[in-house]
């Protein structure tokens, strides 16, 4: 969990406001470390997590979280944290071998254009039954790649419309959503242009990580647009950027301009 992005964006784990959809996005830079911060965020608010990792490995982010001083290991032992291994699932979904329920979760990786269904029924039965503690989270690390596996931009669509009616809307819980607005197959880009533009009409707050126009640099690692979309039933267009160095334990951010590498 990073502190001074809290401070600007006026959120901590005691205090922070339901039924939100966060967007997260990158081009030519990495946004996996506001994953990493909202995974701890959640977790430390007391909240039923259901993590959706379609990229990386529990290990992974077990690994990470640990130098943040959150275990995930616990949390799933005690039911905080319901882990979708999306790698590890994968092959027995595939290959039919297996009908556990994080398989049955990747029955689309069978056949694509039967939608995303059952992926939804996995993040509803995780999070319907959330008992006491903070509002429910959806987290998906990310969802771009399922336009690589056959999924159309539509289906994915409809599939985050269904998870916000029940996590944001129902239960007051909040999501968080990854997506890679660089797609190396030229074929694939108008349908992810397409869930980008979607995404961004459907989320509340938007924080899109670019790596800096002057390239590269040891002290500032890119710099990250915070667009707050919504507040309550207005619309409430605001944009600001920062720029951020991400350390071993944390992350730091700063006015644009302002750090010492640039002065």
């Amino acid at each position: 969990m990073f502190p001074e992005l809290n401070s600007l964006l006026n959120a901590s784990p005691d205090s922070f406001k339901p039924g939100d959809f966060i967007l997260l996005s990158d081009r030519q830079a990495d946004a996996s470390f506001l994953i990493h911060h909202y995974l701890s965020f959640y977790l430390r608010a007391g909240s039923k997590v259901c993590f959706l990792g379609l990229v990386q490995s529990f290990s992974h982010y077990s690994a990470v979280s640990q130098r943040l001083g959150v275990s995930l290991t616990q949390a799933r032992e005690k039911g905080q944290l319901v882990f979708l291994e999306g790698l590890k699932d994968s092959i027995g979904a595939i290959l039919k071998e297996d009908t556990s329920e994080g398989t049955e979760a990747l029955s689309y990786l069978r056949s694509p254009g039967a939608g995303l269904e059952g992926l939804f029924r996995f993040v509803e039965r995780s999070l319907c039954q959330s008992g006491d503690g903070g509002p429910p989270v959806l987290i998906i690390d990310d969802l771009s790649v399922l336009l690589s596996l056959g999924v159309s931009a539509g289906a994915i669509l409809d599939f985050t419309l269904y998870c916000r009616a029940t996590v944001c809307s129902e239960l007051q819980g909040n999501m968080v959503i990854l997506v890679r607005c660089e797609e190396e197959d030229a074929d694939d880009e108008e349908e992810l242009n397409l869930l980008q533009r979607g995404l961004v009409h459907e989320c509340h707050l938007a924080l899109h990580v670019e790596g800096l126009p002057t390239g590269y640099c040891r002290d500032i690692h890119g710099q990250v647009e915070v667009w707050w979309r919504q507040r309550g039933n207005a619309l409430y267009n605001q944009r600001q950027i920062f720029q951020f160095k991400v350390h071993d334990k944390g992350a730091s951010f700063f006015t644009r301009g302002t750090s010492r590498a640039v002065l």
